[in-house]
């Protein structure tokens, strides 16, 4: 078992079962965005497919690929702060963090060609983050949210093509071996992805 496997694990035991001050339950999360299983509501309600159409894995984030993926994102520009639709490195102002409106929704691709809902998530830039007078990085049910940056000493983009950021993904609609707030999961699969299967470099 790898040292990244442990640790993930580690993080998904200290998992707090209850809600901080003001947080949501995961039962109210789930019931908030039951709705969005049916991907049209999603895109009816703002929600726009990644632009570059990718399917994200581990692997593609430097990580080891046992980990598992995460699958297509959909995102809110408004949430995310984004004047308008990411270029080549995505920014943004937005500071959200509210799980019952998530910035995020990540559809898994089916062999038949449908997508289905396994986690929402929320992401905040480390810049306006810490411009709006945070000195560390938001936290949800106990669990500090995951820190990405991209090293341009590598060929694989640890970013996903964002500016360095904060994000919890929240696993509500598929069951993952790593814990609820692990950021990949094993039981997630890209295979049937008919998009882009990698990044483009940097």
């Amino acid at each position: 078992m790898t040292a990244g496997i442990l640790l993930l694990k580690a993080i998904a035991a200290l998992a707090s079962a209850d809600p901080g001050p003001g947080e949501p339950t995961l039962d109210e999360v789930r019931a908030a965005t039951e709705r969005f299983r049916d991907v049209s509501v999603a895109l009816a309600e703002g929600y726009l497919r990644d632009p570059m159409d990718l399917c994200d894995t581990a692997a593609m984030m430097g990580r080891p690929p046992e980990l598992g993926a995460m699958g297509i994102h959909f995102f809110r520009p408004d949430l995310l702060g984004l004047s308008e639709l990411p270029g080549a490195r995505v920014n943004g102002t937005g500071i959200h963090t509210d799980f019952l409106r998530p910035a995020i929704l990540i559809y898994e691709p089916q062999a038949d060609g449908s997508l289905a809902l396994v986690a929402v998530e929320n992401l905040v830039f480390a810049e306006s983050w810490k411009a709006a007078g945070h000195d560390a990085p938001p936290s949800f049910h106990g669990v500090v949210y995951d820190t990405m940056s991209d090293d341009p000493s590598t060929p694989i983009d640890e970013a996903h093509s964002f500016e360095p950021h904060h994000d919890r993904h929240v696993w509500l609609y598929r069951d993952n071996p790593n814990g609820v707030f692990a950021p990949f999961n094993p039981a997630v699969t890209c295979a049937h992805h008919r998009g882009n299967g990698a990044h483009q470099g940097h």
